[in-house]
């Protein structure tokens, strides 16, 4: 686990090369097939060498909810270890994890008709009005929603008024929490600045390798520009530069603060979790860790 550009899918890669692993991919946006250089998608080459469970397993158009997640990753975790292989979960989405280790709500599933509402009330008003209506409708979850996130704003709207209660009573029954033992660590960098500088390279990076043909690719192949996938960050701030919105340097600037805020929350959320082993700064900024490893390997015996 970690923040965003601290290296998780290498330290993966690793581990599970060394210790007869599978890797799990635990992030929200690399489901998407088509949509590699904004989401920092490992390449092709890489992932032949390292293959990813839940990579490019839903198109662009198409959503993956937590639950299909939930269902989706039990059973290969289950399958896995059938094998006599050891589970690699790597990623930075929080609530993926929180639904395995917590277990899952029983959420009503979504409705395409209220959910197109929804996008175009946002079309209309803004994420910024919507959650200003969920905060009336759910207050609890509008506070620990970030008002910029439209996705998650769009869920919590869609379950208080498919189901007319808040968020959290539908927490009384829940899907089963992963009861096997998990060694959980967070890759993190003690300088603030460092991983600042980061994000920035790996944003100027999807710049180059051509974010904006990737996008101008998508909308060419019928991707709305209301898809899920699309309210991504990076693709969002793109967009507004494809629509005059924005200039280049406006967009690049507000993917780097959103990365930040985002690399943000995953720090807060991290310091809220139980028996989490913080690795700071050893062997990540060289990819080398042999020390994880040794570590990893103790835990297994």
């Amino acid at each position: 686990m970690g923040p965003t550009a601290t290296g998780k899918t290498d330290a993966a890669a690793a581990i599970a090369e060394r210790l007869n692993g599978e890797i799990i991919s635990v992030d929200s946006s690399l489901v998407y097939r088509g949509m590699n250089i904004g989401t920092a998608k490992p390449e092709p080459a890489f992932l032949a060498r390292h293959p990813h469970h839940l990579v490019d397993i839903r198109a662009p158009q198409d959503t993956y909810s937590v639950a299909e997640f939930h269902r989706d990753c039990t059973a290969l975790i289950d399958q896995i270890v059938a094998r006599g292989k050891v589970p690699v979960l790597a990623g930075g989405t929080h609530f993926y994890f929180n639904a395995l280790e917590q277990g899952l709500a029983e959420l009503p599933a979504a409705d395409s008709d209220l959910r197109d509402e929804i996008s175009a009330d946002a079309v209309s008003h803004g994420w910024a009005a919507l959650h200003e209506k969920l905060a009336a409708l759910d207050p609890a979850s509008a506070q620990r929603i970030d008002p910029h996130d439209a996705q998650r704003i769009q869920r919590a709207l869609e379950i208080v008024l498919l189901s007319g209660k808040p968020v959290a009573e539908h927490n009384v029954q829940k899907k089963a929490a992963l009861s096997r033992p998990m060694l959980k660590i967070a890759l993190v960098f003690s300088d603030r600045a460092e991983l600042h500088a980061r994000i920035e390279q790996r944003f100027d990076s999807m710049i180059e390798q051509g974010l904006q043909g990737e996008i101008e690719g998508l909308l060419n192949s019928g991707v709305a520009v209301d898809a899920p996938a699309m309210k991504m960050i990076g693709y969002r701030q793109m967009l507004e530069f494809l629509a005059g919105d924005a200039t280049l340097d406006q967009a690049r600037g507000k993917s780097i603060a959103a990365t930040r805020q985002l690399a943000k929350r995953q720090l807060t959320w991290l310091r809220n979790q139980s028996n989490v082993l913080w690795w700071v700064d050893c062997g990540l900024k060289q990819k080398k860790f042999d020390q994880l490893l040794h570590y990893v390997q103790q835990f297994l015996r």
